[in-house]
């Protein structure tokens, strides 16, 4: 079965193609085919390679974001990137879909009523439900009738007690599905289980740090989410790249009063906010870390830091202990440096990371000491496997 595989999120879009056989690997295969876009104001970036070493890089104008994508997905059965020899062969799609709401707490075959759910959740994940939508519906253009899944970054946050789950606001918002609902739920769910692998145990709890532009950690018990740091929207939280996290709601009264539409607040707090707000140099941790001496870039990244501890001791009192600390994604896989400040504040609780193994780029590894109280594991995280795995089993079944 060849199941592609479409992951869409704030600033790039990364795609996949798997070929599997009639049993799941262990651990994922390398793809047969695989593409990221990154998203500047004015150009794509575009990197695609496959397993038997081809590769093509390139940068073109950005027209629409559903044209370069079908620019790149025509790679795959046409150019030095061919892998298919049409598309036709591809056998199933698989979505990466931000906002399942209430309605969806698992991974669904895409029907009508899936894709107008999906568009009705939009202004719940407006940076992300809408470009989810445009893959399915370029698909269904490119592809006909092949079988669809979207796989929802809710659905792991689903089960969340109650407690952890309702704001504290009148109760008629539980009523209108006013409440928190989670994110990165498919990478949260993925590092769980990878987690569970590597310590050869599954009664774990867990602290999952997802750090990337976009970033939420995830309280694990015994491989169940029951608390995370994102809410109703994927805004709320720890300080961004472009997004600001938690803040205090007064300030948007203050703001609105003043003049500011929802339209301007959703501007400022979503895409001016966050480590670029702050910096005034970039939304990349990496470009703020190369602007040695600039007050504000350090200032951007001391607000990161102190944002990043408070939430671990925040899922830290939610677990009553903890047996391991994963960090994932762009931030969390690579950025040593934010990797040791995080552990060197738990040092009370006896865990010790050993600093040869952090700075050595670990990849699925456990890089603590053998004498540290708490396990700190780093994962490459691998949301686009997961969904694949997903879509295998859903049409199994059918």
């Amino acid at each position: 079965m060849k199941i592609l595989v479409l992951n869409a999120g704030s600033s790039s879009h990364k795609l996949c193609l798997y070929a599997l056989g009639h049993t799941l690997p262990a651990t994922a295969p390398i793809p047969a085919w695989e593409a990221q876009i990154d998203w500047y104001p004015d150009q794509a970036v575009m990197e695609i390679k496959t397993d038997a070493g081809a590769s093509l890089e390139q940068k073109v104008a950005l027209t629409s974001r559903r044209d370069t994508l079908s620019q790149v997905l025509s790679t795959l059965w046409q150019g030095p990137t061919q892998v298919l020899k049409s598309p036709h062969e591809i056998d199933a799609v698989g979505h990466r879909v931000v906002h399942g709401g209430q309605t969806y707490q698992a991974s669904t075959i895409v029907t009508p009523e899936v894709k107008a759910e999906i568009d009705r959740l939009k202004q719940l994940a407006p940076n992300h439900n809408p470009a989810n939508l445009d893959g399915i519906e370029l698909m269904e253009k490119l592809l006909g009738q092949v079988p669809q899944v979207a796989v929802f970054d809710t659905a792991f946050h689903s089960q969340m007690p109650d407690a952890a789950a309702i704001y504290p606001g009148p109760y008629d918002w539980v009523n209108q599905g006013i409440r928190r609902y989670g994110f990165h739920g498919i990478s949260h769910q993925y590092c769980s289980q990878r987690a569970a692998q590597i310590l050869g145990r599954d009664d774990l709890r867990l602290i999952i740090c997802h750090l990337g532009n976009g970033g939420s950690l995830c309280a694990v018990h015994h491989g169940q989410s029951i608390d995370t740091t994102m809410g109703f929207t994927p805004l709320d939280g720890l300080m961004m790249g472009t997004r600001s996290g938690a803040v205090d709601p007064g300030i948007l009264i203050y703001l609105m009063r003043q003049g500011y539409s929802a339209d301007q607040l959703d501007h400022l707090l979503n895409k001016e906010s966050g480590l670029k707000g702050i910096s005034g140099i970039s939304h990349d941790l990496r470009q703020i870390s190369q602007a040695a001496g600039d007050q504000r870039a350090q200032l951007a990244q001391a607000i990161y830091l102190h944002r990043l501890k408070s939430c671990i001791g925040s899922m830290l009192m939610g677990l009553g202990g903890v047996e391991a600390v994963v960090f994932t994604a762009g931030i969390g896989e690579h950025a040593a440096s934010i990797r040791a400040a995080a552990c060197e504040a738990m040092e009370f609780l006896g865990l010790k990371l050993d600093s040869d193994k952090n700075n050595n780029h670990p990849v699925d590894q456990d890089i603590a000491t053998v004498d540290s109280a708490i396990r700190v594991l780093v994962i490459h995280t691998q949301e686009d496997w997961a969904i694949a795995q997903d879509c295998w089993q859903i049409l199994g079944q059918h």
